[in-house]
């Protein structure tokens, strides 16, 4: 019963806040995307309170019990990921060029979201148990960056260029936090530069290097390969200062706009809350962000340090991405806006990453965490 109390004492009522006023104003923001719909589209921002309330109470029980239980089974976790990925590549149905979702009737799975909740676990386990801690060379960093791979190559597979570069992006986000050697970095990037180049001209598909080409030179292909991110420009554009008003976004309500609910919900919100709106939101994944890399460094542990800061690398690249996409700044990829964007897998994934932020929160400053 003490116990109970001190947790609850502890509670994280910042990070608690600031996810749900991102959650808010995703479901606002997604009742005004869809609005103009007469289908079942027009339902999403019911569907979306649904999974928030459902990953709510998920999120609960899951701060309730000590973080550290979820190390005993992070590789458990990490192959029962990499296991349904690979289900996906048999036996998931095409949808619009990409095989992502396995489907129970009317319900849907995208093992590609949660993978990054069980890369992140399989690299804090990791992690965890290696005692080193000077500066890691490229060596040293092999079996994490294998880790790292797997799950991203079969993601590629799907097609989904977009989760594999978040996979990619927690990796290197949790492999900057444990001391690298500077020869080492370079002698990294300038293999990535040129093992980018082959990518481009091997891996990549057509139409993900017409996205390139198109970020590249924006007029190139307006009415086809452009569109999405010429309209989004559009849209941000027009929402000036201080917006048009809810409602009111002339691009979203005559369906200027694709996938205005998924991928780009941010330029429905910029046209009708303006400059100021979008300083809110994007404060607020600021705050978010920061707020995660306060909770690492007060862990009591490496694992719930690692686990904290694959959480928030999850949580910023997932914004980064989708907000310059939307803004013209990165080639357009299917990446959705954190809490914001509609979808169960994407909710749930956050939900449970931020869950696991809680509860590394909640029993933090017990003992000082090892260095990274």
């Amino acid at each position: 019963m003490r116990q109970q109390e001190a947790l609850s004492a502890r509670f994280d009522w910042p990070l608690f806040i600031g996810a749900v006023l991102i959650a808010v104003l995703g479901v606002v923001n997604l009742y005004s995307a869809t609005s103009v719909y007469q289908t079942a589209i027009a339902e999403r921002y019911i569907s979306q309170l649904y999974w928030l309330l459902g990953a709510g109470v998920v999120g609960a029980v899951i701060c309730a019990f000590d973080y550290r239980h979820v190390e005993r089974y992070g590789y458990v976790v990490y192959v029962v990921g990499v296991f349904c990925l690979l289900i996906v590549l048999v036996l998931a149905r095409d949808v619009r060029g990409s095989s992502r979702w396995i489907e129970f009737g009317s319900f849907k799975f995208q093992p590609s979201e949660f993978t990054k909740i069980a890369l992140i676990v399989a690299l804090a386990k990791y992690l965890h148990a290696d005692p080193r801690n000077e500066g890691r060379s490229l060596k040293d960093l092999i079996i994490p960056a294998v880790i790292s791979a797997v799950p991203a190559v079969l993601i590629l597979r799907q097609p989904d260029l977009g989760t594999a570069l978040i996979h990619i992006f927690i990796f290197l986000t949790v492999a900057a936090v444990t001391k690298v050697r500077l020869r080492s970095v370079l002698l990294f990037v300038m293999t990535s530069v040129a093992g980018s180049y082959f990518a481009y001209h091997n891996v990549l598909h057509d139409y993900q290097r017409g996205r390139i080409e198109v970020f590249l030179n924006p007029e190139a292909d307006i009415l086809g390969r452009g569109w999405h991110a010429h309209h989004a420009r559009v849209a941000i554009g027009n929402g000036g200062v201080f917006g048009n008003g809810y409602l009111q976004g002339m691009q979203n309500q005559f369906l200027f706009l694709p996938d205005q609910s998924t991928d780009f919900p941010f330029p429905v919100f910029a046209e009708e809350w303006g400059f100021f709106g979008s300083v809110v939101l994007v404060g607020l994944y600021l705050f978010v962000c920061l707020w995660g890399i306060r909770i690492a460094s007060q862990a009591r542990d490496r694992f719930g340090a690692v686990l904290c800061v694959g959480v928030t690398a999850m949580f910023f690249w997932h914004a980064v991405v989708n907000l310059s996409m939307t803004c013209g700044l990165m080639p357009v990829v299917g990446v959705t806006l954190p809490l914001f964007s509609y979808g169960g897998s994407s909710i749930s994934t956050n939900m449970l990453g931020l869950s696991l932020l809680m509860s590394v929160s909640l029993r933090r400053n017990v003992v000082r965490p090892e260095r990274l």
